[in-house]
Parts: C-alpha cells; sequence; structure tokens
C-alpha cells in the first residue's frame, strides 16, 4: 500500500484504535498547483475509495480513507484533515448525520457531500449541514478534482482575509522594500537574495527599529513561497497564557472559554511564512513546543490529539542576545540552534549614516499622502542635524521622527538635541559627525527628553523613539540602579 494513503483496514490502523505503536504517515509532496492538504475519503464502496484515492494521492499531502462515518470519526481523533469527501449513504450513521455532528463538534474544514441517489430536498439538507460541494455518483475524474480546487481556493481566500484583518487590527502592514545604498544595505541584500531561495529556518538579530519585520518580509517575498501569506506574530505583545493557543490552536473544550476549536497561526501560515518578532519572550513551555514543531514539522493543537502537518518557513527575530539569554537560562539552548541555521545580523543606523539622507527623503514621499499634508523639504543644514544625529531608536525612530514632523508642519531637527548639555557642532553633510556627546549620554537625554513630553507615558514614549516599551523600561532601570 501507498505510504500516503491511510485505511482503517490497512496494517497502521486497529479498527476504532490507533496503533499507538504506529507512527504518523510522513507527508508526501503535493503536485506542482495543488494544495498542501490531508483528505479523508469516507464510502462504503471498496471500488469507490480506491478511485478517489488514486486520483488524489497524486496531488495531495496525503489521503485517508475509512468505510464508515465510525472509522472516519477514529481517524480525525488522531490526525488532521482538510477535506473530507462523504458518501451520505453510509452503513449506521449517514454522512448528512455524521456532518452535522462535526459541524457541532466544531470541524471547520471542508466536505464535498457524494452521492448516488439524490433530488432537490437531499441536496438542500448536505448544504444546510455545512457540505462545500454536492456531487452525484457516477462522476469523472475532472469533476471531483475541480470541487477539490474550488474547495481549497475558498478556504486559501478566507486564512488570507484573517491574516489581512489581523494586520489592519494590530496596525502592522506591508512595507515597500528595502531601502539604502551603502555598502552595508547592499551586503544585506545579496544575502536575503541567497537565503531566500532555500527554506531552512533564519534567525534575524539586532537592535530595536533596524528593521528586523521588514528583512523578514524581504525574505518571504523574494522565495518560492512569495504567493503564499505572511503571517507576523509579535511574541512580546500577547499574554503568556494564550500564547501557545495562538501559535498552534485549540480544541473544543480546552481551557475555560474555549466553546469552539480554533486555528492557530501556524496554520494559517501553511504554504508561507511564519514570522516569530521578539521571540525571546516566549515562555519556557512555548519553547519545548516551538522546537518540536521544528523538529517534526507537525503541530498539536493545544487540548487535542490531533497532528497537523505544516508547510511553514520559520524566521525569527530578537533585539537580545540568544547567546546571553541561554546562559541565563531564559532561553532553550536546543532551540536556539535550531533557529540558528541561518543567522543574520542587522546593523544599527548609526553604523550606515550615509543611508539617512535616502531613507528620510523615502518616508516624506510615502507618508505625505498617507498623512494627507503637505510635502516637506528638508535643507542641508537639517540633513546634516539627522546625519550626526545617533538614531538609538534606529531605523523606527527616524521614521516616527519624519511622520510626526509632517503632523506637526515643522523638520524641528534641534529638537533631537534639546536637552544637550553643550551645543552641537553641526558638520556639512558627508564631514566627520565630530564629538559633540557620547553615545550613552546623548541617548539617555534624548529618551528623557520625550518621556517628559508625553508627561511619562511610557508607551507613548517608546512609539515615539521607535523602540518596545520593554526595551524603554529596562533602559530606565540601568540608569536608576546604582
Amino acid at each position: 500500500m501507498n505510504q500516503r494513503v491511510i485505511s482503517l483496514k490497512s496494517a497502521l490502523f486497529q479498527p476504532h484504535a490507533v496503533s499507538p505503536d504506529t507512527p504518523t504517515p510522513s507527508p508526501g509532496k503535493p503536485a506542482e498547483g495543488w494544495p498542501f492538504w490531508s483528505i479523508l475519503v469516507v464510502d462504503d464502496e471498496q471500488g469507490m475509495r480506491n478511485f478517489l484515492v488514486k486520483t488524489l494521492v497524486p496531488r495531495c499531502q496525503f489521503v485517508m480513507s475509512a468505510g464508515s462515518a465510525e472509522e472516519g470519526a477514529e481517524l480525525l481523533r488522531g490526525h488532521h484533515v482538510d477535506l473530507i469527501i462523504l458518501d451520505i449513504s453510509l452503513p449506521g450513521r449517514s454522512g448528512v448525520a455524521w456532518l452535522k455532528d462535526l459541524r457541532e463538534q466544531g470541524f471547520s474544514g471542508e466536505v464535498i457531500l457524494i452521492t448516488a441517489f439524490a433530488d432537490l430536498e437531499t441536496a438542500i439538507e448536505a448544504l444546510r449541514a455545512g457540505a462545500s460541494d454536492f456531487i452525484l455518483k457516477p462522476f469523472r475524474v475532472p469533476q471531483i478534482l475541480n470541487a477539490v480546487k474550488q474547495c481549497y481556493e475558498r478556504s486559501r481566500l478566507a486564512r488570507e482575509n484573517y491574516v489581512l484583518r489581523r494586520e489592519l487590527s494590530s496596525g502592522q502592514c506591508a512595507s515597500d522594500g528595502l531601502v539604502g545604498a551603502s555598502s552595508v544595505m547592499k551586503q544585506l541584500s545579496q544575502s536575503l537574495r541567497r537565503v531566500a531561495a532555500v527554506s531552512s529556518t533564519v534567525l534575524l538579530q539586532g537592535e530595536s527599529g533596524t528593521g528586523k519585520e521588514l528583512v523578514a518580509r524581504a525574505l518571504h517575498d523574494l522565495s518560492p513561497r512569495a504567493k503564499g501569506p505572511f503571517v507576523p506574530v509579535n511574541c512580546a505583545s500577547m499574554s503568556p497564557e494564550l500564547i501557545e493557543s495562538e501559535l498552534f490552536g485549540h480544541a473544543r473544550g480546552a481551557f475555560t472559554g474555549a466553546t469552539r476549536a480554533r486555528d492557530g497561526l501556524f496554520y494559517y501560515a501553511q504554504g508561507g511564512t511564519l514570522f516569530l518578532d521578539e521571540v525571546a519572550e516566549l515562555p519556557l513551555a512555548v519553547q519545548a513546543s516551538l522546537l518540536r514543531t521544528l523538529e517534526d514539522h507537525k503541530i498539536r493543537p493545544v487540548g487535542s490529539e490531533q497532528l497537523v502537518p505544516l508547510n511553514v518557513r520559520i524566521v525569527a527575530a530578537t533585539n537580545r542576545s540568544l547567546a546571553q539569554e541561554v546562559t541565563a537560562g531564559r532561553f532553550r539552548k536546543d532551540l536556539y540552534y535550531r533557529l540558528q541555521v541561518v543567522d543574520i545580523t542587522l546593523p544599527p543606523l548609526r553604523e550606515h549614516k550615509e543611508d539617512i539622507p535616502g531613507l528620510a527623503r523615502h518616508f516624506m514621499a510615502q507618508l505625505t499622502p498617507v498623512l494627507n499634508v503637505e510635502p516637506m523639504g528638508i535643507s542641508d543644514t537639517e540633513m546634516a542635524y539627522l546625519t550626526q544625529y545617533d538614531w538609538p531608536g534606529n531605523v523606527r525612530e527616524l521614521r516616527n521622527f519624519v511622520e510626526r514632523s509632517l503632523i506637526l508642519g515643522t523638520l524641528n531637527v534641534s529638537a533631537l538635541y534639546a536637552v544637550a548639555t553643550r551645543p552641537v557642532a553641526v558638520a556639512p553633510a558627508g564631514a566627520s559627525a565630530g564629538a559633540a556627546i557620547d553615545l550613552q549620554t546623548r541617548e539617555k537625554q534624548h529618551i528623557l527628553s520625550v518621556l517628559d513630553s508625553v508627561q511619562g507615558d511610557k508607551t507613548r514614549a517608546a512609539q515615539l523613539l521607535g523602540i518596545s516599551r520593554r526595551t524603554l523600561e529596562r533602559r530606565c532601570a540601568e540608569w536608576t540602579t546604582p
């Protein structure tokens, strides 16, 4: 028997009980243009099962088959299924009755009902029960393949809409590419093109605001997965109690309030890229689950016995040194090595200041129509101030500064040095930045100035500075620690 086909009548399973000693079959590689899907065929006719299995195996991830609703239910307890092809007339429980039970239990996958005996009333009942499509026997190969593809497109659009709504509600948005002509940025772009061609896990390291999500999106857009979803996840913004459910999904009744089953963000990233930003913030228990996912290419939703095969590339990012986090016992060493297949460090803006003029003009052009304000020029003197400043919040801080200037209608570059203890010598564009105030002192003064301007609101100050609130709190704590 083909190893990509699972049947209750095969040696892999005992009737009504999945053998605990038998590993889950490895998923196959779908044919070009076909979904990375698991399909369950339920029909009491052996010939129909064989026909559907033979048709679908070369095109899909793997196919399971069963001869009754009871056998199908047993398979579903241990395996995730994206699509069920279900005969209406089955021994014991009918296909329509089982479909109603599945929907009540929270099954959200696609279902195609097939039957040799049907009338309009039966078709209406099937659709009301939650069927995605309804096909009369006998049917030809193109009919069933077209129905499967339509189900996949419906599911794909639903996932894309969910990802888009999530990005819009969280304020996340796609960027329009990397900006910078410095040797540092050219080298980064060359590295991204090489790395994008493979499916290896990537770890992005760098200070807050250096553009790690932008680089992750570039990796996705340059990769063979570009047509799939890009799903960004900020690990620091999610509740530690709920983050495992958010990532891996959960079964109905898995915890208090879980009134229905829910797919996790890993599932929504199928065929694309999952970007785990601030991965160092993951609790140790979730780190263990992530490690298992990276090793097995499967996830297990919280409270479920199902294993969901994955076709997802992982790109992780952190503004901390994961090596130091491992030493401190806050990050698993084995997960660190698993994430660090390809390690890319993003340079802070102060190390490629020659890109500041281009970035500033880029943000001006990008934000002017978005904010619906008058365009604003930047004089040579103002640009010299911008180039000399060290930007502790990096590119994000520069973008926020440009946005704030457009809103206020003035490019108040001197405000960057407003609390300096002595005047800043402004060098001509292209000249050495010179010595004014050392980096740490200037950074502290600027952050305190921004905090003062928002009456100590750390969340708002972090937004204006282009850094996370946690980073801001850590820096403030360092200044107050004796």
